[in-house]
């Protein structure tokens, strides 16, 4: 293994990605390793080595930057799984080349892509950025969450979807916004999914006075990290949401309710217990259907559904035949008293939970 300086020149040169904007590059004594192998959670500097379907990297305060051949970038090795776009793992040893697989600054090598996708845009490793004794550091050591003793603990509304793009997050920033403007002080965290600012820069646009997501725990992305580890994170951020004094949390899952970490999460006892309410996104009425009964089949209890179907008022009518929750659209969950109405059926869905409220009682 080879331990060179990481120069003040350098770190002046790099375009830093949103997955490790957080890293402090004037800490003394780093230096850049190679000949290792790398980890989720390893930062890597990089040159741009040949533009493929990313040509820009989302910098930490959320601008769009173009790349070109020969730019050097910062970023993080993590596994990425996307339908709608590439599968990827961490390289077992890091070589001459890797792939771009997320444009908020991940990297990886691909192992599958939709068919829409391009070939990934090539990277060449610089190091990975270690301390003075050539020791990688990861990016959990650049953790900015900062849960606090709680006194109330807000409720929570989890936003759930059947796939990738059904639209989670549009129906999460819409309940914020609904929520918002009834005059509640409300969160918005985001527990899974590859990191990119798109979703906390939404949520506060909608009105969250706090939003924050995995990266601020120093995890560029959530695929294959243990589902354990993870409910620790989704607690964490919790935890850091309500001390910002909030009367309601909004919590989104990133990917479908079949992917592996999801799907393990949604019956975890510490997510189960976070949980007092799902609004499930779904693309379509078949999906809505089922998603709705596999949920409560896990005991979760779905309060509405909304998400891409609602572009349709045949689908919507499709999925309240075989639903018992309603299917709202993202503007109407933007209104005050739709937003404050899901919160409700939240609050008697915990009621039940701890055996204040009896079945068939109101709230």
């Amino acid at each position: 293994m080879r331990i060179r300086e990481f120069s003040a020149e350098l770190a002046s040169r790099l375009k830093v990605a949103y997955a490790v904007r957080n890293v402090d590059l004037t800490s003394p004594g780093l230096t850049l390793v190679d000949g290792c192998a790398p980890r989720p959670g390893h930062i890597l500097a990089a040159r741009v080595d040949a533009i493929g379907h990313h040509n820009w990297l989302e910098l930490g305060n959320g601008r769009k930057a173009a790349i070109y051949p020969g730019d050097e970038i910062l970023l993080a090795f993590g596994e990425r799984y996307a339908p709608d776009q590439y599968e990827s793992r961490v390289p077992e040893v890091l070589g001459s080349s890797v792939d771009l697989v997320a444009a908020g600054g991940v990297a990886g090598e691909v192992l599958s892509r939709h068919g829409d996708m391009r070939p990934p845009t090539r990277l060449e490793p610089l190091g990975i950025l270690a301390d003075r004794e050539g020791v990688p550091i990861d990016l959990r050591r650049y953790n900015v969450l900062a849960p606090f003793g709680l006194g109330d603990h807000p409720p929570v509304v989890c936003v759930v979807g059947t796939s990738m793009n059904a639209g989670k997050s549009t129906t999460a920033a819409s309940v914020i916004r609904g929520l918002s403007r009834g005059g509640r002080r409300v969160a918005g965290i985001k527990i899974t999914g590859t990191g990119a600012g798109g979703d906390p820069w939404m949520f506060r646009d909608s009105g969250a006075v706090v939003a924050a997501d995995f990266t601020d725990g120093g995890y560029p992305t959530t695929a294959g990290i243990p589902v354990p580890e993870l409910a620790e994170l989704a607690q964490t951020l919790y935890h850091h949401a309500a001390a910002h004094d909030v009367d309601a949390v909004v919590m989104e899952i990133a990917d479908g309710i079949l992917q592996s970490e999801t799907s393990a999460l949604l019956e975890h006892p510490l997510v189960r217990e976070l949980v007092d309410g799902v609004v499930l996104a779904a693309a379509d009425a078949a999906g809505a259907r089922y998603g709705a009964m596999h949920l409560r089949s896990l005991g979760l209890p779905v309060i509405a559904a909304s998400g891409k179907l609602t572009q349709s008022q045949l689908a919507i009518r499709e999925a309240m035949a075989g639903m018992d929750a309603p299917v709202y659209t993202p503007g109407d969950l933007a209104e005050a008293h739709v937003a404050q109405e899901i919160l409700a059926l939240a609050g008697v869905a915990r009621a039940r939970r701890a055996g204040v409220l009896e079945l068939g009682e109101a709230a």
